[in-house]
This record gives structure tokens, C-alpha cells and sequence, in this order.
């Protein structure tokens, strides 16, 4: 394998020092990159309002305030916003996984007659803007095609654009790709018919890319901004997002930045639990025999 040094040369003092002293410094650029905002953001919610808008800025608090984040969660009312939250996302990812699976299953395995021109038409919504499809999308759930539905304010207008997504489609058919057809022609001679060989063998092997598409639905649909603001203009039923940008030039500072944080804690806390299985299937490209 050809590197940008040569063994060679790293096998020399002179070439550790300086490939360890690059390391070094890149993980720490990348750490300080990373951690000052978050550091910056978690402090800003335990100052003052006049400290936050002091100019220059005090880069430690000179008084500590933790209990702004309990004053959040209750002045706020967040724990309503945070249920709405987990409504939208939760039925959003549920309907995903069950339109998604099956369709990259039968792309992948069951091959279907035009399945390539389907895939490929599929891949061409990746290169539209979202913005140019909002129009056209707003239109389909506020007057639902054959049902004549109006989906406005509704959590169904966030979980059904949600769930036709090309790209996880397109992930999970490459993965359900190196999955060995001769243990899918071993269900069948046993009897199996699609449907349980895709849940009984397909699936469990597939555990990987399904946290890592889950994860990236998750937290697509929690940065949301737009969409939700469009199809649910009833501020009892936004979730956390819009409502803290609803409330921004109402509530104080420091409040404001105490519920982003909090707001940003449970998709923290979702790649802390999952890192290993979102790492397995990005890594993921081959099945062992």
C-alpha cells in the first residue's frame, strides 16, 4: 500500500517526530473546532443577560447561573415541545423504515422488471434543491392525490415526505447487495416466501446500515426548520426547533441559549449510545462466510 511517506522513512526518529507532531496537532485542531462551540453555547446558558451581551465577551462566567436551564425547561413550557418532537420524528422514522426496507429489499433482491429505471429515477430527486420541491410538496399534503386529504397541522405532513427518502433507499439496496443470494435460495427451498426471508435473514444482518440510516433520518428530521414551519403554522403542535425561533425575540438571552442547548442533548446523547453501530455500518461493505 502506497502512503504519503515512505515506511522508510517513518521507521527513522526523525520521521516519527514528525508524523506523531502533525497528528498532534490535527486532532487537536479538529478537537478545538469541535469543542469550542459546544463549550461556548453550554456557558452562554448558565450567564447572566447582561454578561452574554457584553462586548468583548467573557469567555468564562464570572457568575455561575445552572439553575437558567431548570428556568428554561419550565418558563419555556419544553417539555410539551419536546413531545411534539418525538410525535413527529418518531412516527416520521417508523414509516420510513417501513416503506424504505421493503423497497430497497425488492431493488435489490427480487429484482423487478425496470428496478434499475425506477433506482435511477430515484436518484434524480437527489439532484433537486429541496427549496424547488417545497411548492409542489405542500401542495400534495395540504390536498392529498385520490383522497382529497388536507394534511395541514397534521403530523402525518411531516411523516410522509419523510419516508420517501432516494438516498437511504439507495444506501440500504447497496448493503441488501452483499448480502449472499445463496442464503436467500436456502429460505426458499425451505418454504420461505419473501417477506419472511427479507425479516428472518435479510434484516437481522443488516442491523448496521439500519442504525446508521435511522441515525441520519433522526437527526435530519430534529434540525428541521423549514418544513415544519410551513405545514404546521399551529404553534401547539411546532416542534422544539420552531419554537424556539418563535420565541427568540420574546424570551432573554440567556433562556434562549439554555433550551438550545437542552434541545441539542438528545441527539448528543443518540450518537453516544449508537456510535459503535453507526461506525460498524459505514464499515461495513462485505459479509464473512
Amino acid at each position: 500500500m502506497r502512503t504519503l511517506v515512505r515506511p522508510a522513512v517513518l521507521k527513522t526518529p526523525r520521521g516519527r517526530l514528525v508524523y506523531w507532531s502533525m497528528l498532534a496537532v490535527a486532532l487537536l485542531a479538529f478537537t478545538v473546532a469541535f469543542v469550542i462551540p459546544l463549550y461556548w453555547m453550554t456557558t452562554g446558558g448558565m450567564k447572566s443577560s447582561p454578561e452574554l451581551a457584553r462586548t468583548p465577551p467573557t469567555y468564562i462566567p464570572e457568575e455561575w447561573h445552572p439553575g437558567n436551564y431548570t428556568d428554561a425547561w419550565d418558563e419555556l413550557d419544553l417539555a410539551k415541545y419536546f413531545g411534539n418532537t418525538l410525535v413527529l420524528i418518531g412516527g416520521a422514522w417508523l414509516l420510513s423504515l417501513a416503506i424504505q426496507l421493503p423497497a430497497a429489499y425488492a431493488l435489490s433482491k427480487l429484482r423487478p422488471r425496470f428496478g434499475n429505471l425506477i433506482l435511477g429515477l430515484m436518484l434524480v430527486t437527489l439532484m433537486v434543491p429541496a427549496t424547488v420541491l417545497l411548492i409542489p410538496t405542500y401542495l400534495t399534503v395540504s390536498d392529498v392525490p385520490l383522497l382529497g386529504i388536507n394534511l395541514i397541522n397534521e403530523p402525518a405532513a411531516v411523516w410522509l415526505p419523510a419516508a420517501a427518502n432516494a438516498f437511504n433507499i439507495y444506501v440500504l439496496k447497496n448493503f441488501f447487495d452483499q448480502i449472499p443470494d445463496d442464503l436467500l435460495d436456502a429460505a426458499r427451498i425451505d418454504g420461505a416466501g419473501p417477506l419472511t426471508a427479507m425479516w428472518r435473514i435479510t434484516l437481522p444482518l443488516s442491523r448496521p446500515i439500519i442504525a446508521v440510516v435511522s441515525i441520519l433520518s433522526i437527526t435530519a428530521l430534529w434540525r428541521d426548520f423549514l418544513w415544519p414551519l410551513v405545514v404546521l403554522p399551529d404553534p401547539a403542535k411546532q416542534p422544539i426547533t420552531v419554537y424556539l425561533q418563535r420565541i427568540a425575540d420574546t424570551t432573554s438571552l440567556n433562556l434562549l441559549i439554555a433550551g438550545l442547548v437542552l434541545a441539542s442533548i438528545p441527539l448528543v446523547v443518540i450518537f453516544l449510545i449508537f456510535q459503535r453501530h453507526i461506525l460498524a455500518g459505514l464499515t461495513a461493505g462485505s459479509l464473512k462466510g
